[in-house]
């Protein structure tokens, strides 16, 4: 049985680490990728070094960007006095997408897990604390994954948030037990963000 070089081999490896792509989705995506080498592989390969040496987490709210501050957070029409906190950078871009929060966001780069060892220090929790207690924040609203993990982070945070004064309140029912919001439609995150219920 023939194999690919040594090269394409290893750049087959590195594909299947990516979500969603096993060994055989990754070979698939090389090849097509080799068959267009010129108008899909070189622009993308100088794409993504471009992006390798530019992308940066935003100092305010986690986010990927190539500023210090994201868009969301350098946009003053956004201090709404209203903080949406999300897992991770992808439920952000899904919240983005539905277009329905007008406020600024806080990526927590995780959540609370004691099968994985993930404290509440390895989280972006303390910087939420303080940054609700040195923005006139109003509202705090918990968009994490209806999971396990996501209740009991949301808990952590409820409790982190007491003595603040600021609202807190969770995304309402529609987003379904085990969901992530990465998988849910427009309009569905849209109206479990504004039917959210106070913690």
């Amino acid at each position: 049985m023939m194999s690919a070089p040594g090269d394409i081999e290893d750049l087959i490896a590195l594909m299947a680490r990516l979500p969603g792509l096993g060994p055989r989705s990754a070979r698939r995506a090389v090849l097509a990728l080799l068959r267009k080498r010129g108008p899909l592989m070189a622009p993308l390969a100088q794409a993504m070094a471009h992006v390798a040496l530019t992308a940066r987490d935003c100092a305010s709210c986690g986010n990927i960007g190539t500023e210090d501050l994201c868009p969301i957070c350098a946009d003053p029409r956004r201090a709404t006095g209203e903080i949406c906190v999300v897992e991770d950078v992808a439920d952000l871009w899904a919240m983005e997408r539905a277009g329905v929060f007008k406020g600024r966001y806080h990526v927590l780069g995780g959540t609370l897990s004691a099968l994985d060892n993930i404290r509440p220090e390895d989280l972006r929790i303390p910087q939420l604390v303080t940054r609700v207690r040195d923005e006139t924040t109003r509202e705090v609203i918990l968009a994490l994954n209806a999971t396990v993990d996501g209740q009991t982070t949301a808990h952590y945070i409820a409790d982190a948030l007491a003595g603040t004064g600021v609202r807190l309140s969770s995304l309402a029912q529609g987003v379904p037990v085990g969901g992530e919001l990465d998988y849910l439609d427009d309009g569905t995150i849209g109206a479990a963000l504004r039917a959210r219920r106070q913690l």
